[in-house]
């Protein structure tokens, strides 16, 4: 496994009347950096090592942890916004940064909250990057292998020993802190732990030739007998799903939403590229009217280049407009703690899911038009990488289905059913 690079602490130095204003600068900055060398390193495919650098130097990956000497915590409204524009200049890394965000509130949503504040202010003084997954395995009889769950935790005079292999869709390579769901073999209970894959038992291997959401450091970790003290146990997932918190099931709809925002992001920086393309690449279909040879002179001027710009600005924005109420909704369930109810809990499932439903298919349809009407599926090597954006969005919208989130909006709507209260994702 390569060595991963060390942490940077150079993150900026703000107050608290600057704190949230100067994020969206510093983002800006990153996302452009990003994007020069975006279509070089997705060729590449290497560990997102440097990546990880540049995100830390600016103090990204602690954007949402308590505040401190050498970061400032925010919420997750500027969370959102910051996986959005990473995702726009480099959808891999924007599903990075989304997916630690999620998992670094891990001890939030299944520790007690001493535990949790212990643990944040941990990560934020090491700059910790957190990988894993939160679709824990095991609560469910469908979710376990033909010989038992992926990973199991055997009780031991001191802690447990973690044996077992899981694949893992982003940071397994790169990451400080990985979490897990593992089940007791003492007791039968699945529990949430963290596990350092620093750990000469921990082996790590990349995920190679991926179609898409090449940079995410995906890849499968074997634990042989991993060491796993009392306090890296985040919590416990109960047996019954009826007994788990409502405010626990927020983590699988925070890292839903996250990846909502790379999603967009995708769409959004599609769009983008593909506009300073058009405004000067001739086109290569015949001029739609008498009048149609000035197109070759002004190819921004064909009017049904313009129509096609404008079904997909449209489907961007509409994307966009289902995204926000969603945000907002999880922002405030995330503020309401465990005071969370059941209704509400499904208010916010329901708008995620909308989201979810309407920005896969926008991003797909951008995508997929942006290559026809630049030529991309044909482009060679050096050429403008447009098919970069469609096999992100392919590999990124097929980790879940819309079906069953539609048939849960649906059934929300016509009968007043509450989508699943789960841990799965």
């Amino acid at each position: 496994m390569p060595k991963k690079a060390t942490a940077c602490t150079a993150a900026p130095q703000v107050n608290a009347t600057t704190g949230d204003a100067i994020w969206p600068r510093v983002t800006r900055e990153v996302a452009e950096d990003l994007a020069v060398d975006a279509i070089a390193r997705d060729r590449a495919g290497k560990p997102p090592f440097d990546e990880l650098s540049r995100l830390r130097e600016a103090g990204l990956p602690t954007l949402l942890m308590p505040p401190g000497p050498s970061h400032w915590g925010t919420d997750w409204r500027t969370a959102c916004a910051v996986i959005r524009e990473i995702a726009a200049a480099d959808s891999s890394i924007g599903e990075l940064l989304g997916r630690h965000y999620a998992l670094s509130w891990s001890a939030r949503f299944f520790g007690s909250p001493e535990q949790a504040d212990r643990i944040e202010r941990q990560a934020g003084t090491g700059h910790w990057l957190w990988g894993g997954s939160i679709d824990l395995p095991g609560t469910e009889p469908e979710q376990e292998t033909e010989t038992g769950p992926e990973l199991t935790l055997t009780p031991t005079g001191s802690g447990y020993l973690l044996h077992g292999r899981q694949v893992f869709p982003a940071g397994v390579t790169v990451a400080d802190q990985l979490v897990v769901g593992a089940v007791c073999t003492g007791t039968g209970e699945t529990l949430i732990a963290r596990v350092d894959p620093a750990d000469p038992r921990v082996s790590a291997v990349p995920a190679h030739d991926r179609l898409g959401q090449r940079l995410t450091g995906a890849g499968s970790v074997d634990f042989d007998g991993v060491p796993v003290q009392p306090d890296q146990i985040l919590g416990t997932v109960p047996h019954d799903e009826h007994d788990v918190s409502p405010f626990a099931t927020l983590a699988p709809l925070a890292l839903r939403l996250a990846l909502v925002h790379v999603c967009l992001g995708i769409a959004e920086g599609t769009l983008a590229e593909a506009r300073d393309f058009s405004r000067t690449a001739p086109r290569n279909w015949p001029p739609s009217d008498p009048d149609g040879g000035a197109f070759e002179r002004r190819p921004g001027s064909d009017p049904y280049l313009l129509l096609a710009y404008g079904e997909l600005v449209a489907a961007a924005h509409t994307a966009a407009a289902v995204v926000e109420p969603a945000t907002e909704a999880l922002a405030r369930g995330l503020l309401t703690g465990r005071e969370l109810d059941v209704d509400q809990r499904a208010d916010i499932a329901v708008l995620v899911a909308a989201a979810e439903a309407v920005t896969s298919k926008s991003t797909l349809e951008i995508t997929t038009r942006i290559l026809e009407l630049t030529d991309g599926a044909d482009s060679p090597a050096d050429g403008p990488g447009f098919d970069r954006f469609w096999r992100n969005a392919r590999v990124l919208t097929a980790q879940g289905s819309p079906t069953h989130r539609l048939r849960d909006i649906g059934d929300h709507y016509l009968n007043g059913t509450h989508p699943p209260l789960t841990l799965h994702i």
